[in-house]
């Protein structure tokens, strides 16, 4: 069984004339460039750790299959603001799994496209464990309603924004949470 037991979360931001090359370049700036990377959907395993970056890369090798969830965003409009972001929701029973979300956009800054993106997995979450919520409200207007119901202990996201390069050079931004170690 491949469950992973340690995840970390990383963004980044590249510029190049080529579109794929503004990938490669957020890529390293994520510091996940020289991996094979594995897009995996939205579940955060059960007993997996939250590590910093910094620890999660000394488990991973150059040419390495490594899963992530990823989001990814990309302009070579001039001036136009984008956003990725990925939110993380976690129950406090640590053997039930969590939820990852991806989020990208324009327009939007990164407070309001993290905390859309942290929303999407506290609603994911909260669907599973049956806690009650309303569409409406944001998830910062229901954390009484779910820490009452001891539900979900902790919620995060990582976003990274970026305007697009003012002479048309593609832009790309990521987020992600990659899984370290099995």
């Amino acid at each position: 069984m491949l469950l992973p037991k340690k995840a970390f979360i990383t963004k980044g931001v590249g510029k190049h004339k080529e579109k794929l090359t503004s990938f490669e370049m957020a890529l390293r700036d994520a510091k996940i460039a020289e991996f094979n990377l594995v897009r995996v959907s939205s579940i955060f395993p059960p007993h997996c750790t939250l590590v910093p970056r910094s620890k999660g890369l000394k488990n991973l090798f150059p040419g390495q299959i490594v899963h992530v969830v990823i989001s990814e965003n990309a302009t070579n409009e001039p001036n136009r603001l984008i956003a990725a972001a990925t939110g993380i929701a976690l129950p406090k029973d640590t053997s039930r799994h969590g939820y990852i979300s991806e989020h990208h956009s324009y327009g939007q800054n990164d407070t309001i496209a993290g905390e859309y993106a942290e929303d999407l997995a506290a609603y994911m979450l909260a669907t599973t464990l049956g806690a009650p919520f309303d569409p409406d409200k944001s998830y910062d207007e229901q954390k009484d309603i779910w820490d009452i119901s001891g539900n979900i202990v902790k919620t995060t996201n990582t976003t990274q924004t970026a305007v697009g390069d003012k002479s048309g050079l593609w832009t790309t931004v990521i987020s992600s949470v990659v899984f370290c170690e099995f």
